[in-house]
């Protein structure tokens, strides 16, 4: 299972962004983006919000994931 908060903060820092970078972009606190990163699962106007301003699709992350269970599932 993808670990989206996970995923976020691995891009976030592969930019060399920082946790107040973010937090300013998505107009909250740094508390608040520590929090993401520890879900396995957001809201779907935020994860489009963080899409944007990393500029990552994490539903076709999200997409592929869903495809290859539904694959193993029907076997």
């Amino acid at each position: 299972m993808i670990n989206i908060g996970q995923n976020i903060k691995d891009e976030l820092y592969s930019q060399e962004r920082s946790v107040s970078w973010l937090a300013k972009k998505l107009n909250c606190t740094r508390g608040s983006v520590y929090r993401l990163f520890e879900k396995n699962s957001i809201d779907t106007n935020l994860l489009l919000n963080i899409s944007i301003i990393l500029n990552r699709n994490f539903f076709k992350e999200l997409n592929l994931e869903f495809c290859e269970k539904q694959r193993l599932s029907q076997k």
